[in-house]
């Protein structure tokens, strides 16, 4: 019989209880609507800041964000949705914002729409922002990790196919990228989230496969 792998119930352990837990559910699939903004109003919002270029304001946002939870280290401060190991450890929603913006950096030189299309940017951040919840999901109902493996392949996959639909991502990564992505959030590892390894493996596949693109 296959074995099942239980998510922890982080309700008991996250500000805000289960309010907390929604709100963090909430807070990690708008990770897509951030891609959204810097791949469309981009240029724009690095205009308004007198800055060169979106990516000057997408690696600004993460030097920002960096020195805010370094702040929030040295006093152990959390918020509605974090979980309480977090007042000291550094936050998965850190390393998904520093994750989300190296990607949308290392990618930019790589299509000469540029900004405009993120046409691996927004299959890769959206993959994350979709797919870590629905794995998280999946396990709290205790389905089997076959079961779970599964379906999150498949919502991972969906993100790729619209992806391939709306800015022409190359229907051949919608086959590779989402088991891949799955896999990356398998591992448990203390010192890095899997807000990271969803997001920065795959990326690390794309720029291998970069000269066949």
């Amino acid at each position: 019989m296959a074995e099942i792998e239980y998510e922890p119930d982080h309700t008991k352990h996250s500000v805000g209880g289960s309010y907390g837990h929604w709100f963090r559910r909430v807070i990690h699939i708008s990770i897509a609507l951030i891609a959204w903004i810097y791949y469309e109003y981009g240029q724009q919002v690095a205009d308004i800041l007198h800055l060169d270029n979106a990516t000057q304001f997408a690696a600004l946002v993460g030097l920002i964000y960096a020195a805010v939870e370094a702040f929030r280290l040295k006093y152990g401060i959390t918020v509605i949705g974090q979980r309480e190991y977090e007042a000291h450890q550094v936050s998965a929603l850190f390393w998904g914002v520093i994750s989300v913006v190296i990607t949308m950096i290392v990618l930019e030189p790589h299509h000469p729409q540029g900004v405009a299309h993120g046409w691996l940017g927004y299959p890769l951040i959206a993959s994350l922002a979709f797919g870590d919840p629905a794995l998280g999901e999946m396990r709290r109902a205790r389905m089997q990790a076959k079961h779970v493996a599964a379906g999150g392949t498949a919502v991972v996959f969906a993100v790729w196919i619209c992806c391939w639909y709306l800015v022409g991502t190359p229907l051949w990564l919608c086959f590779i990228m989402p088991p891949l992505t799955v896999a990356a959030e398998w591992p448990k590892l203390k010192w890095i989230d899997d807000n990271a390894t969803m997001l920065l493996i795959p990326l690390a596949a794309t720029i291998l496969l970069l000269p066949f693109l």
